[in-house]
């Protein structure tokens, strides 16, 4: 299948050297090619340029895009969307006043889910995450990341993670799977935390890595869920297995996850609404991206990640959604940058390199995604007539994305 793009607009994101991710002042620079084709071959990007320059080809489709722009679709890093049912129940306790801790702690949260979750059929959770699945495709994710972390027992955290690999099997989007097993301790182990550990890691990582189905380990270091220690055990544990580290931090509280993290090597650490100074110095100069998940401050009126504080200091920064049942039900990666413009005062630029680039890199897949590069697949989002790429997330109640193509095929 070969397809020709032609007048478009801008062309958002074109990157011509390999790139990992951008930076601090980099950030603000978004490169772009007006009046531009773009052509597709066999789900490829194959070449782009001016329209001066647009070759004179036989295809099997021309779009014209005349008014329009195209951007490189939305890397999402880090969402939790195999999930079962849903906890609108607990949306409603946190509108009379209890907050996310208070509602944990009288047995709602995570550990509510994964009830749910474990008397859920395997076909029935496929079903349930297949939907949302296919809605944030339509909304423009090309590369998504999904976590386990629902089912806290053997046989559940299997089922999620099959699901996972179910999923990558049937849908175009770029797929990458997280063991998230110590995501919260269950009840039956609720004074024996460090026997859930071992079991986690004696019995559960030797069959996780046996079949290969996970490419991240991740774990909750908060106050409440599990300590520097436990974190630093479980990646480590998990890096003998083959699985690179994560971590969900500084959430709630700041307790050195974010050193854990820079000290293991973890790919990225997410959340972040809570940045000491230390923080933000311990990642300088590391591979280690921070990542943001401006919905789920929104959601639960929590404070957001300092983005402008970070940027300014020099780091790099993702955009993910943390679609969940719980705190971010919503995988809209259009609303995320909107967000992230509005309440943490980043640029569109930075925005959306956060949500293209950086996300890409922050799950793995940055030389097949994250930008309009010779090489990369062809995952793709042609705008509606707009003004200018900053009319996405000044519009953030109505998607500006007409069409979406992954791997070349329009969805």
């Amino acid at each position: 299948m070969k397809i020709l793009f032609k007048n478009i607009k801008k062309l958002i994101q074109v990157r011509n050297e390999p790139l990992s991710f951008v930076s601090g002042k980099e950030m603000k620079e978004l490169p772009t090619l007006k009046n531009a084709f773009l052509y597709v071959k066999e789900g490829v990007i194959s070449d782009f340029g001016p329209m001066k320059e647009c070759p004179d080809i036989e295809v099997d489709e021309i779009v014209d895009a005349t008014g329009k722009m195209i951007l490189p679709a939305w890397c999402d890093s880090h969402t939790h969307i195999v999930y079962a049912g849903n906890r609108e129940g607990e949306f409603v306790d946190r509108i009379n006043g209890l907050s996310y801790e208070e509602i944990a702690k009288r047995g709602g949260g995570i550990l509510n889910s994964a009830k749910i979750l474990q008397e859920t059929s395997e076909e029935e959770l496929f079903q349930q995450s297949k939907q949302r699945l296919e809605e944030i495709m339509e909304q423009g994710t090309g590369a998504v990341e999904i976590k386990s972390g629902y089912g806290l027992n053997i046989e559940s955290e299997l089922k999620m993670l099959r699901i996972i690999r179910r999923l990558k099997e049937n849908y175009p989007v770029l797929i990458k799977a997280t063991f998230l097993g110590a995501h919260s301790v269950p009840e039956n182990y609720k004074n024996n935390k460090k026997g859930y550990l071992k079991m986690l890691i004696e019995e559960l990582m030797p069959l996780i890595a046996k079949e290969k189905l996970a490419e991240f380990v991740d774990i909750f270091c908060e106050t409440g869920y599990f300590s520097v220690e436990d974190t630093e055990l479980i990646l480590e544990a998990g890096k003998k297995h083959g699985l690179v580290p994560k971590i969900h931090v500084n959430q709630f509280t700041a307790i050195g996850g974010v050193q854990a993290g820079v000290k293991y090597k973890a790919l990225s650490v997410d959340h972040l609404e809570v940045m000491r100074d230390e923080d933000i110095e311990s990642l300088k100069g590391s591979k280690t991206m921070p990542v943001a998940l401006p919905a789920c401050s929104y959601f639960l009126s929590i404070p957001y990640t300092p983005a402008r504080k970070m940027i300014d200091a020099g780091l790099p920064l993702a955009l993910a959604t943390d679609f969940n049942p719980g705190s971010t039900p919503s995988g809209n990666m259009n609303f995320v940058v909107a967000t992230a413009c509005i309440k943490m005062k980043m640029t569109p630029e930075e925005a959306i390199n956060a949500a293209t680039i950086n996300g890409a890199y922050a799950m793995g897949v940055e030389k097949e995604a994250g930008s309009i590069t010779v090489g990369k697949k062809a995952n793709l989002l042609l705008t509606k007539p707009i003004n200018s790429y900053g009319f996405i997330p000044y519009s953030f109640g109505t998607s500006q994305i007409e069409s979406v193509y992954l791997n070349g095929k329009l969805i």
